[in-house]
């Protein structure tokens, strides 16, 4: 099969796309054969060695989390599964960038047939990590939220679910999101230039901002604490450090489930969230799709097609 790997630390130059051995499937595992898989600011940092500390590469290192696709075989006592199911899900491997990945049948739920592929694919990372985010701020209905980065990949998802927990949902976004975001009910504010907090109280209109939901990193979370938020409700998904200023540091691990997964799927085939895709790649321009996503610019979520 054709996998990403890469050798050594560095910019997107160091992904090669190799044939590799197919996975053979253990117990409680099975094969998928990706039809999408979704591409993270996490895996750029990796791959960088920005977060050798914490989560260091083992080379050669493979990539992806995100992914999608049909089950091809089954290993010893799996449960549930069967070869031909179309089926959404995850793996902590580093190894979805790829044409076959092999599966825990704990990391797997079935996709719905009307669900896309590029859409299921992309919803493991952002979508999770938007639910832990949400959750961690315990939103009260009608009280007003910031999200950062509030058309991004995972700052889709997040400004979507406060809002469908019923915040008033201010969103820090470029120009060119501002659209979108009213459509999804969210209040955009332009995060360019001098001012920015000033502009978040007059988009509040005089109403007390009740928390910071950060998807982004590199100072929101003071900013979240100089607008007079509860520190504990200064979130942050990118800012590891928040915790140091009695913020409060989220991880998506405690949405990483399966039922989450079914549950945003489903949100989306009933029309209650959307994910826009901003692009497509083949497994072959991976480099191409980091490119883009390092720009910091998208619009949702870009994706690999292997």
């Amino acid at each position: 099969m054709q996998a990403v790997r890469f050798d050594q630390y560095g910019d997107v130059d160091v992904l090669q796309v190799r044939e590799v051995d197919d996975p053979p499937p253990g117990a409680h595992q099975v094969i998928v054969r990706v039809r999408a898989a979704g591409i993270n600011p996490g895996e750029a940092s990796i791959r960088r060695g920005d977060l050798d500390a914490r989560w260091p590469a083992h080379f050669p290192e493979g990539e992806g989390s995100d992914l999608a696709g049909v089950v091809t075989a089954v290993g010893a006592d799996v449960a549930g599964f069967a070869v031909g199911d179309e089926v959404i899900g995850f793996t902590n491997n580093r190894a979805s960038h790829a044409e076959l990945v092999a599966v825990g049948d704990d990391e797997l739920t079935h996709k719905p047939e009307s669900l896309a592929w590029d859409v299921a694919g992309a919803l493991f990372v952002a979508g999770t990590s938007g639910r832990a985010i949400v959750d961690a701020v315990h939103i009260v209905p009608g009280e007003t939220v910031v999200v950062v980065s509030a058309a991004g990949g995972t700052g889709a998802f997040t400004t979507q679910l406060a809002r469908g927990a019923g915040a008033r949902v201010i969103g820090l976004a470029g120009p060119d999101n501002h659209e979108w975001l009213r459509e999804v009910g969210a209040i955009p504010v332009d995060y360019h230039g001098d001012g920015l907090a000033d502009r978040i109280r007059a988009a509040a209109g005089g109403a007390p901002i009740a928390a910071m939901l950060d998807t982004h990193g590199g100072g929101y979370v003071q900013l979240g604490l100089d607008l007079g938020i509860e520190p504990r409700r200064v979130a942050s998904l990118a800012d590891f450090r928040a915790g140091e200023k009695g913020a409060t540091a989220v991880g998506h691990a405690v949405a990483a489930k399966p039922e989450v997964l079914r549950e945003l799927a489903d949100d989306i085939v009933a029309g209650r969230l959307q994910v826009p895709i901003a692009a497509r790649y083949p497994l072959a321009e991976v480099r191409a799709a980091y490119t883009e996503l390092e720009r910091r610019r998208t619009r949702g979520k870009i994706v690999l097609i292997p």
